[in-house]
């Protein structure tokens, strides 16, 4: 068979007509929305080269050059593509093309490449072939034999000597399909495309064709949705200054965004949110995740073709952990690719003619890239474009070859120098570069010998933006999610002024998302949120704090927890955020959040708090930090309000100690371990399991003193909550205090 309509082409005929063109007719088939056309097979390639001759032209070209030279192979490549284009086309091949056009009735089509190994689940640099946009029927089988000859493009050729892959047993099908003339366009990976994460849908789009997303010419718009119920959690802004569009002429061109256009994302939250459904969809039907291509023309959305993801589909069961020894001078920032931290000197390339001068190595700093970067990709020890979103031919790569990369960082070639030393470090979920090379290490875990522990561990955590890597751990749940950290980070000014001026919104909209992006990163593990816990001289950091908080002679033991959500001053902003919780769980269905109230003084305390949360109608577990004493000594009176306790060991010990913690000639003193600290700790556990309510702690000492956690373990606590650097450490001791116990 040489030519075939999508309708009646399934995934086994991946050999005939290649995976990506298999793949379409099999969404068509689910009712997935699937832009019309037909496949020019892999059989009709073979035949175009038996009529003309060419297979042992071709393979004699290949086999007297040394492909692993820059010039050999380009010499090689270009040999056979003039082979390939001026040949002649069989003219009973050409009338059964054309035949199936007019019977399809489109004017433009769409003509893309589809190799029947470029799909295969171990392999699949974005962009191997060729894709020619907006053709016409008197073009349409030019653009067909360019298809034929793009197999042999110098980086097709590379890419198959890299897999070893006999280049005469790989051959090309042609997907001629109905041209999609996208008012916005993008791509779509059901999985998180840099950690593996399998609780979101990652979208990206841009005005106009797509093409401008996978060549990085554009920073496109960020969708992140969570699967769960197919909701956005987080949207991003791109920068895009350019697009590419249909010419009437034929063929595409590439214009400017208009200036008002530019602020403005490129599609709705409901668009994504039925991209994301489709996705789930597409998902379920393959069994794997994968990559998506779509356009969206005239309101309509289509899929344009999809593909297994092959990064994380075959990574082993290791995680490996990356993390900075030493501070230096941070400079520049972008998007993460990966979680790696490399070091070393950079060198600018701004034009793909001067690749050759790439040395091995090297961070390779640039404005983007198309595959014809690839060749020194490869041996680049990390690369960083001012252009490019988590799905452009740069992200892609770089996943595939395991090398970090910063992208979308304005102004790269200009501010880094040739020959500068710099350091790449994505371990916090954020590119960030850092001036000189710093150290860092690699920790490997193999996470199917982190057994599971009775006690269990959990993280603290406060930044939303670190939360997807931070959930890949093996960890049990979150024990404390500092909400001032997102006060702090996104909200950025006193919640009282916010009242005042009639923008509580903010306060309500930035809180709720800072939460939810965390728990949906654990779902379904348990996420403790501890309503604000900020001192008044840390409200007075906040824009407006100045004229809403007094300065206190020890602001430790100050205005602070349950005194103030309690205080008419506050109510008003600790009901915002009792609404932001409750915001979270309603609009994306995260049932594993659970609060936990800081500095409760007293149990007149504690029922007014709790008084407040009912009147908001917020359904949730309520926990009570174990920070005072009064905690401890009326422990079952705090038992029957709250459903649980967690350990606040730094402020309990300096309450038992009578010690200021912030007062540095009181330093040596301070010390969790001191025996009177021990008993209480030893006591309000005991008084927790007789009530059967859970206790933990989520200070710092069970991750610093081995003979601390020892203690804790032997008491029965329930969950040990750390920083994530320390999680795997924790648990992998506390399964040898248990083994032993």
């Amino acid at each position: 068979m040489y030519v075939i309509p999508f309708e009646n082409i399934r995934k086994g005929h991946v050999f005939l007509v290649g995976g990506k063109t298999a793949s379409l007719g099999e969404l068509m088939s689910i009712g997935v929305p699937v832009p019309n056309g037909f496949a020019v097979t892999a059989e009709a390639y073979r035949y175009f080269l038996k009529k003309n001759a060419l297979e042992k032209k071709i393979e004699g070209i290949l086999k007297s050059k040394n492909l692993k030279d820059v010039k050999e192979l380009s010499f090689a490549g270009r040999k056979i593509r003039s082979l390939i284009i001026n040949s002649k086309f069989p003219e009973n091949l050409e009338k059964e093309i054309i035949k199936q056009y007019v019977k399809m009735k489109m004017k433009y089509v769409a003509v893309r490449s589809s190799a029947t190994a470029e799909d295969l689940p171990s392999a699949s640099f974005a962009g191997q072939q060729e894709t020619f946009l907006n053709v016409t029927k008197k073009d349409l089988i030019n653009k067909i034999k360019h298809c034929f000859a793009s197999l042999f493009t110098d980086r097709a050729i590379s890419y198959r000597e890299d897999m070893k892959f006999d280049h005469m047993k790989v051959s090309l099908s042609v997907a001629v399909q109905k041209q999609i003339f996208s008012d916005a366009s993008g791509v779509m990976f059901t999985i998180h495309p840099d950690t593996g994460h399998k609780n979101f849908i990652v979208i990206n789009s841009s005005f106009g064709l797509g093409d401008f997303i996978v060549q990085g010419r554009v920073t496109p718009d960020e969708f992140l949705v969570f699967k769960k119920n197919c909701k956005v959690l987080e949207k991003v802004l791109g920068k895009k200054f350019v697009m590419e569009k249909w010419s009437l002429k034929g063929g595409v061109i590439k214009v400017n965004v208009p200036k008002k256009m530019r602020n403005k994302f490129s599609i709705s939250d409901e668009d994504a949110e039925k991209l994301a459904r489709y996705g789930i969809l597409i998902e379920k039907h393959y069994g794997v995740a994968m990559d998506i291509e779509w356009a969206k023309e005239k309101g309509r959305l289509y899929i344009l073709q999809a593909r297994p993801e092959t990064v994380h589909s075959i990574r082993g069961d290791v995680y490996y952990e990356y993390r900075l020894l030493e501070k230096g001078k941070e400079f520049l920032k972008g998007i993460a690719i990966g979680n790696k931290i490399v070091s070393g000197k950079a060198m600018v390339i701004e034009d793909v003619k001067d690749i050759h001068k790439f040395r091995r190595g090297f961070i390779l700093v640039t404005k983007h890239t198309d595959p014809a970067w690839e060749p020194i990709m490869k041996i680049a020890s990390g690369i960083v474009t001012e252009e490019g979103g988590r799905t452009s031919h740069c992200a892609i790569v770089s996943r595939e070859i395991g090398i970090p990369a910063v992208i979308g960082v304005k102004n790269a070639t200009k501010l880094i120098k040739n020959g500068e030393k710099i350091t790449i470090d994505n371990s916090s979920g954020e590119g960030r570069i850092w001036k000189g090379e710093l150290a860092y290490k690699v920790i490997t875990h193999r996470l199917n010998k982190i057994p599971k522990t009775k006690t269990k561990v959990y993280v603290n955590i406060g930044i939303p933006d670190e939360a997807i890597s931070v959930s890949m751990l093996p960890v049990d749940g979150v024990g404390l999610v500092r909400e001032e950290f997102i006060i702090s980070s996104y909200v950025k000014t006193h919640p009282l002024l916010l009242i005042k001026n009639r923008k509580e919104n903010i306060f309500l909209e930035k809180l709720s998302k800072g939460v939810a992006k965390i728990a949906a990163s654990f779902y379904p593990r348990e996420v403790i949120v501890r309503f604000s816990d900020f001192k008044t001289n840390e409200y007075r950091t906040l824009e407006g704090g100045e004229e809403y908080e007094e300065i206190e002679e020890n602001p430790m033991i100050g205005w602070r927890g349950a005194s103030r959500y309690i205080s008419k001053e506050y109510e008003k902003a600790f009901r915002i955020e009792i609404r932001a919780i409750k915001k979270a769980m309603k609009d994306f269905g995260l049932d594993n959040i659970k609060v936990m109230i800081p500095f409760c003084r007293t149990i007149e305390e504690a029922k007014k708090v709790m008084k407040i949360i009912k009147e908001e109608g917020l359904n949730t577990e309520v926990y009570v930090m174990a920070e005072i004493p009064s905690n401890i000594i009326l422990a079952e009176e705090f038992g029957k309000i709250f459903n649980g306790f967690s350990i606040g060991s730094n402020d309990l010990t300096q309450l038992i100690l009578g010690i200021d913690r912030d007062n540095e000639k009181l330093e040596n003193i301070f010390d969790e371990r001191n025996e009177a600290v021990k008993i209480m700790i030893k006591e309000l556990i005991k008084k927790a399991k007789r009530m059967k309510k859970k206790v933990g702690i989520c200070g710092d000492a069970p991750s610093t003193y081995k003979d601390y956690l020892k203690f804790l373990v032997e008491c029965g606590i329930d969950y040990i909550s750390v920083i994530p650097d320390k999680a795997i450490e924790t648990k992998l001791a506390i399964s040898r205090l248990e083994r032993f116990r």
